[in-house]
Formats: structure tokens, sequence, C-alpha cells
């Protein structure tokens, strides 16, 4: 029988342990603040910075919102950077992407103070990530692996399989499985031998960006099955994975919605927490997700 990973549950889990962190901070007289920069109104986006506003409000954290016009220069997204880097009562920055085509990422994430990355984009991020040294680590692959490991699933010696090499969810997810001791494959468009690897995966990320894109067929039974996609097709939302050929062959699997999705959000808001205790010299700084 497959058994569903509720990530609606356990993101709320998350989010009370946070939320007594917060209160306990706030007791204290210590403000923790996260300021979000959205560059245009793409609705996807829209929806994405409306639910990280709502969840600050819900563990009691301060949010600061930047909504600038689709044709803000990148100079004038920079300048805003600047001067939160320089603001003391803001522990975390977070660009929401994508940007407007004129706009370059590589150089806005770059000019995020590493110490208030909270995304964990920035290549001092990254970079602490691959030696394995305290960092901020990318939102969506640190709630897998909490997903995974409050699922009761074990990571050690598994072999686990990875569709898709993106900064953002597979570079970061195949360094985060191998710190679990897992042995990790990367697959990606030029796999010449995917059937194959699927057939061997015990722990299979999705996170290809086409939906539906694998079958139930593709697994051998048992295997764990998370879907990092998201989509919206005549059936209303789904991800890469068809999920319900999956059932009764995966031993584990993440539904879409409800699945990875609301981690992000629980990652961002614990990365916010961290930040302040980093910034401030509290214990808790040197904690990874």
């Amino acid at each position: 029988m497959t058994k569903i990973i509720d990530g609606k549950a356990i993101s709320m889990q998350i989010k009370e342990e946070i939320k007594k962190e917060a209160a306990s901070l706030k007791e204290q007289g210590k403000n923790v603040t996260l300021a979000v920069i959205q560059v245009g109104d793409n609705p996807a986006s829209c929806v994405y910075v409306r639910n990280k506003k709502k969840g600050c409000e819900y563990i009691g954290i301060g949010s600061l919102s930047y909504e600038l016009k689709e044709e803000t220069t990148q100079e004038e997204l920079l300048s805003l950077i600047r001067e939160l880097n320089a603001r003391e009562d803001v522990n975390g920055i977070l660009v929401q992407l994508p940007l407007p085509a004129h706009i370059d990422e590589d150089t806005v994430i770059r000019e995020i103070d590493p110490k208030k990355d909270v995304d964990g984009f920035h290549p001092q991020s990254v970079g602490a990530l691959c030696i394995g040294q305290p960092g901020f680590v990318s939102c969506t692959p640190a709630g897998i692996i909490e997903l995974l490991k409050r699922s009761g699933v074990s990571l050690e010696g598994k072999e686990c399989v990875i569709l898709g090499r993106s900064n953002i969810v597979g570079k970061p997810m195949a360094r985060l499985l191998l710190a679990e001791n897992g042995t990790v494959t990367v697959c990606h468009s030029r796999t010449s031998n995917m059937d194959e690897i699927l057939q061997e995966a015990e722990i299979f990320v999705a996170a290809v960006g086409r939906p539906k894109f694998f079958h139930g067929s593709q697994f051998r039974e048992g295997t764990v099955i998370i879907d990092v996609g998201i989509h919206r097709d005549e059936n209303g939302i789904c991800g890469d994975v068809d999920f319900e050929s999956c059932q009764g062959i995966a031993s584990y699997i993440t539904p879409v919605p409800g699945g990875v999705g609301p981690m992000t959000i629980a990652m961002l808001l614990y990365n916010t927490l961290r930040a302040y205790e980093h910034q401030h010299g509290l214990s808790g700084g040197e904690k990874r997700a």
C-alpha cells in the first residue's frame, strides 16, 4: 500500500516549532524580519510572495514587502538590496524569481549579503553546502530531507536518483542526500539509460518540469517518490509524476499539491530564524536544516 507524505501536515509541525522559537525571542525583545522583493506581477510569483507573507505572520516574525514595477532597472534593484544588506533590523532577504529578462539573476543573487541569504542561492551558501560547512540550504531540497526524515524514510545506503540538475533543486538535493550517506545518481536530458536507472531507484526525486512525465510502470515496487513539479492542466494541478499510476507501486509518494510545496515556505521561515541567530551570535546560528 502506498503511503501519502502529507507536506501540509509536516510543514505545519515545523512552523509550530519555529513559532515557539520566534515567540521566545520576542519575549526577550528580539524581533526577526524577512524582506521579500518582487519585480513585476508574474501570477505564480504573486501567489508565492503572498504565502511567504502569511507564513511570517503565522509564526510571528516581521515581513517587509517590496513590490517593484516590471520596468525597474537592475541598478535600482541592486541599490535596494544594498540598503537592506545594511539594515540591522532586516535578517533575511529574498528576491522572488524569476526576474524580468532585462535583469541578470546571477548578479542579483550575488549582491545579497550571504548572512541574509535565506534562499540559499548565493555562491558562498552553495560552496558551504558542497564542503559540508554550516550555511543556508536552498529551501526546497532542505524541505525534502525533512519530509523524508519525518516520514520515517531511511536514507543511509539507499540508491537515490534525481531527475534534474538545476542550481535550485537538483544539485543541492544531490549534496544533501550524499550528506545523509545516500548513493546518488543525477539524471538529465542527456542521460541515455534513464529506464535502467529508474528501475534501480529506492528514492526518486522528480524535478524535470514536465507534467506527468513519469509513470508508475517505470519504477520498481517500493520506490519512495518525491515530486517537485507543479503544473496546471485541464484537470487542475499536477506534478512531474503521474500520481495515480504510482499507487500500489511506490512505498511513499508526495502529492501535488500538498507535498513538497508547503515545505519550501516552512524552510524559508526556518532559515530566517537561523539568520537572526547567526547575526546575533546565538547558538542556533550554526544549525543546518
